[in-house]
């Protein structure tokens, strides 16, 4: 005699199969197949670390390539990226130690993005290892910063889409060229005593001979010889009708000392000296460019202080009055 096997609701079989489907996948996620089963899934709404400070190590064709991250006060997605100068060091951005950045927008709903490295990269993709300093990797800053980084930084609930970028010297240059080729990232970008006319008589020569002397790097790895095309597709003053529509705060001070220039030994004295010519230099470029835009009828905001050297402490009061605009583009307070 054959007992009678009991019916299972049809519920019941649905839910006993839900079960064992989430079995299945449930391993298959902590192992090689992991990706591709997270990705058939429903998208994760990822949400940003509501505040705090956090190192990371993020991939890149470079290799691994360290950010210091403030995140945004209450989880916000908007994120400014902060570019550092021509002696940018390999273990801080000099954002996070020259300047008190981080405390201007701690309470603020953005993440500082602040990459670190980069000594005389201008920020851009290289077409080969410098071959005068034994470089053994070629620079790819452009692909870092619009690529990798934001693929990263999305993981962890910044929009790809709401971001401003400034920078000082070299990194204002570079921001504004970021800024002017990938506006589907960038809604705000900020020069700060930076290099925004390149093509200007005796320009790539100065360059040449800043980047020798900050670690011995050969700009003809960077943007070829002079009359390549690389560095008209580099040069603000040139690529200027690219900036309509972004939001942009420009600034360079007249080179003279002020109130932060206060040397008392020769070195000092020697430094500000230099810190005097290149803000007057930034200044002559960044007022041609002021005139570019103009023609265009493109506008921006200027702050042209009477006194200041090319030096940090003026960088960080910049960057203090350029925030209510940083935080309104961004939608950020």
């Amino acid at each position: 005699m054959r007992l009678a096997r009991p019916r299972l609701s049809q519920r019941l079989k649905e839910r006993l199969l839900g079960v064992g489907a989430a079995a299945l996948i449930l391993p298959v996620v902590g192992g090689i197949a992991g990706t591709a089963a997270v990705a058939s899934a429903a998208p994760i709404a990822h949400r940003a670390p509501a505040g705090g400070y956090e190192e990371a190590f993020v991939d890149s064709s470079m290799g691994p390539i360290k950010v210091q991250i403030q995140w945004a006060a209450r989880g916000g997605n908007a994120a400014l990226y902060l570019l550092d100068g021509l002696r940018a060091r390999e273990d801080r951005n000099a954002w996070s130690f020259e300047t008190n950045a981080l405390d201007q927008y701690r309470n603020d709903n953005v993440t500082l993005v602040m990459p670190v490295g980069g000594q005389s990269s201008f920020y851009t993709d290289w077409y080969a290892p410098s071959n005068m300093n034994g470089q053994k990797i070629t620079y790819k800053w452009e692909t870092f910063l619009t690529e990798e980084l934001p693929a990263y930084l999305e993981t962890r609930g910044v929009s790809r889409s709401n971001n401003g970028v400034l920078g000082l010297s070299m990194g204002g240059s570079a921001a504004l060229t970021l800024a002017a080729y990938h506006r589907d990232q960038f809604k705000f970008a900020g020069s700060l005593s930076g290099y925004l006319n390149i093509s200007a008589p005796g320009m790539r020569e100065a360059i040449r001979v800043a980047m020798l002397d900050a670690g011995r790097y050969n700009v003809d790895s960077m943007w070829g010889p002079p009359w390549s095309s690389a560095w008209l597709r580099n040069d603000p003053f040139v690529f200027a009708p690219k900036l309509e529509g972004l939001s942009m705060y420009i600034s360079a001070s007249s080179g003279l000392p002020g109130a932060y220039d206060q040397p008392k030994k020769f070195i000092d004295y020697y430094n500000t000296a230099n810190a005097m010519g290149l803000e007057a230099l930034s200044l002559i470029n960044t007022r041609a460019f002021q005139v570019r835009l103009a023609t265009l009828k493109i506008p921006a905001n200027y702050s042209f202080p009477a006194t200041g050297t090319h030096s940090w402490a003026y960088w960080s009061a910049e960057l203090w009055k350029a925030r209510g605009q940083i935080l309104d583009t961004l939608n950020a307070w």
